[in-house]
């Protein structure tokens, strides 16, 4: 099974990128470019996910579908790429049904 999550990656001032999954709080990951910060992302979405079902933990449902941005988030980024990202979500070892938030 998989799902599409909305990601948020920042292009930082004379640095790298950064990314993180609103909807799946503590899901963060960087990258020298924006296509190493995509795969970096998808290893490290599937992996948080991965580990939220072999500890019993409900997967968050993509619930994100836009962004709201302050005038400070832009102080130390250059820019910001909004995007899907469509991963694999893991099923619940025993039954085989997906571990889903309620």
């Amino acid at each position: 099974m998989t799902n599409d999550y909305l990601v948020v990656y920042a292009k930082y001032n004379a640095s790298n990128f950064s990314g993180f999954v609103p909807d799946v709080p503590g899901c963060v990951s960087a990258g020298d470019t924006l296509e190493e910060m995509e795969a970096m992302m998808r290893e490290a979405l599937e992996s948080h996910l991965e580990l939220l079902a072999e500890r019993g933990y409900a997967i968050p449902e993509p619930a994100a579908e836009n962004v709201q941005f302050k005038a400070e988030d832009f102080e130390d980024t250059e820019y910001f790429v909004v995007k899907k990202l469509r991963v694999k979500v893991p099923t619940h070892r025993q039954t085989g049904e997906s571990v889903r938030a309620a």
